[in-house]
């Protein structure tokens, strides 16, 4: 399918300069906020610390949970809705605690200070009873059997060890992992008597504890410094590859390319904070990867038309490969972006950072293949003299090269 049925001759390397003062632009803002900021948002996988996840009967009482946390002195921690379009009826938030001294007891204390405030904030029950909704299954049993409300006498154990399940099961499943009144429980097999018991042990809470996730500081630096590296390694991966493949200029180009790519990305997290999880990792190398991709394929045609107007400058070459491709790159990365965007709208909170930087990625993936690295490579050239930049990188084009007379853009293995 092509976009355009005529020949482009739209001058590309003309406007390089537009393109330049423009990346230098989102790269200063972004180093701008960066500075003012203190850096990125780093999430819990990176900074270390506590998140619990938190779904609750009603519409999440943000307000009122960020009050009752700053009075237990935990004004340093964040709340954050969930949303999530597909589900509007989901009603959960996130409460981040960045961790306060060092051990995994510091970790648990984080977690137990978060429950205790929303269990003064919220309602804390009933004394002497426990929450329904945090109990386990072995807890449930455990009181069903030391009460015995069906009479089983001796060899009562499997049969509540089995009706626990169900009721477990049940406030899990059926309701949500909110039973907010105890009556419910009728529907998962709980008899009057049964239900009688479960009101002396338990009460129902207006909430309930979805996941904890707990990560040390030594784990989140490791985790960053981990992060910075495989960007790194798939850099330089690809820089061998090209170099191999086409000239090590092109390599160069393309590695500059990306790596511009991702300080934009990174600076516009930082600016809009962002948080920064593992998941926005596996965002950014598939940026890498997706970027590099269409550099490869303007850089492949200019390699073609390098053997067809050998006597025509890189200039004019890398402007007619660029409106060749034009069309696949504008159907290849309008596709995406479109998907993406929908991913963006509708993936909910959880998958807010990772469609973001996928995003912004695609755009500044696709304007850099042509904006950036293409312009490199004619600059090189510009710089080095005509001939500089050819069909090919390897060694018997170096020395066919080498016989070509001077000027003369020549292909590879010709001689």
């Amino acid at each position: 399918m092509e976009l355009f049925r005529h020949n482009l001759k739209i001058d590309w390397m003309g406007k390089a300069k537009y393109f330049v003062a423009l990346s230098l632009a989102l790269l200063a803002i972004g180093a701008v906020s960066w500075i003012r900021t203190g850096g990125l948002n780093y999430g819990i996988d990176f900074k270390g610390g506590t998140a619990v996840y938190v779904r609750f009967a009603g519409t999440p009482p943000i307000d009122q949970l960020r009050e009752g946390l700053v009075q237990a002195g935990l004004g340093e921690s964040t709340i954050q809705r969930i949303s999530d379009i597909a589900d509007p009826n989901a009603n959960e938030a996130v409460i981040y605690l960045q961790q306060q001294g060092e051990g995994n007891q510091a970790l648990d204390a984080g977690k137990a200070a978060i429950l205790s405030a929303m269990r003064a904030t919220l309602g804390g029950g009933e004394a002497g009873k426990q929450d329904f909704n945090a109990a386990s299954q072995a807890a449930v049993a455990e009181t069903l059997i030391r009460r015995d409300p069906l009479a089983l006498g001796p060899s009562s154990t499997d049969r509540y060890q089995e009706l626990a399940r169900q009721l477990v099961a049940y406030r899990d499943r059926q309701a949500r992992g909110i039973v907010q009144n105890l009556d419910e429980l009728s529907q998962a097999g709980a008899t009057p008597a049964v239900l009688a018991a479960l009101r002396e042990a338990f009460h129902p809470s207006s909430f309930a504890v979805v996941n904890v996730e707990i990560v040390g500081p030594k784990v989140g630096a490791d985790l960053r410094w981990q992060a910075v590296l495989v960007t790194l390694y798939a850099l330089g991966g690809m820089l061998i590859y090209i170099a191999f493949r086409f000239e090590w200029v092109y390599g160069a180009a393309a590695v500059l390319a990306v790596l511009h790519d991702v300080l934009i990305t990174l600076g516009l997290f930082s600016l809009l904070r962002f948080e920064v999880s593992l998941t926005v990792i596996a965002a950014l190398l598939t940026l890498v990867g997706y970027s590099m991709n269409d550099s490869v394929v303007i850089f492949d045609r200019i390699r073609e038309n390098l053997r067809i107007m050998r006597r025509e400058p890189l200039s004019v070459i890398v402007n007619r490969s660029i409106n060749q491709t034009l069309s696949r790159t504008i159907l290849t990365g309008g596709l995406t972006f479109l998907s993406l965007l929908v991913l963006f709208f509708m993936g909910g909170q959880v998958l807010r950072g990772f469609s973001f930087a996928l995003v912004v990625g695609i755009l500044i993936g696709t304007y850099s293949s042509f904006g950036i690295a293409a312009p490199l490579v004619v600059a090189w050239n510009h710089w080095r003299g005509p001939g500089a930049v050819s069909v090919s990188g390897s060694a018997a084009g170096t020395k066919a090269r080498a016989g070509e007379a001077q000027g003369r853009l020549a292909p590879a293995g010709r001689r």
